[in-house]
């Protein structure tokens, strides 16, 4: 029988200067609390705010990744579903467009457009890849009010 285990990830977030700092950043090393991983063992990612808000926009904001988050996680449950049946996704790509709104300031929608790779997939594969995408623990995880918009384009 095959188990998934999902390890507790420990995160650690250092905010570095003052937000009138031309180089002001905050920086989120992160590791699994599981060693055995085959990752690095700290890996960094580094956040600004955007333009719109004060910041240089030369990095993430933390809007953007969480946008970026939710189409890695449909994509991460799309390979599990693929894994478990047999179907090859290798070369899928995401293009992600997060629109945010004022008052209160927050991310709006997010629009997905998952390009699948150029090769023939069934009524049936689709519906198991399009059923695992909107499996994703991260769309049921965000605000009613954000709208989450799913295109899968495939190649035939």
């Amino acid at each position: 029988m095959n188990q998934i285990t999902c390890a507790n990830i420990v995160s650690t977030i250092f905010y570095l200067n003052s937000i009138d700092d031309e180089n002001s950043r905050s920086h989120l090393p992160w590791r699994s609390s599981d060693r055995s991983n085959t990752f690095a063992e700290w890996t960094k990612i580094q956040t600004v705010a955007p333009p719109d808000n004060q910041g240089k926009g030369d990095a993430f904001s933390p809007t953007d990744l969480a946008a970026t988050s939710l189409a890695c996680c449909m994509m991460t449950i799309m390979g599990i579903a693929a894994r478990t049946h047999g179907i090859d996704i290798e070369g899928m790509k995401a293009e992600v467009l997060k629109i945010m709104a004022d008052h209160p300031r927050r991310i709006a929608s997010v629009e997905i457009d998952l390009h699948m790779p150029d090769k023939s997939y069934s009524p049936k594969e689709k519906t198991i890849l399009d059923h695992a995408a909107h499996a994703c623990p991260v769309d049921r995880s965000l605000h009613p009010d954000l709208l989450s918009v799913l295109r899968i384009h495939w190649k035939d």
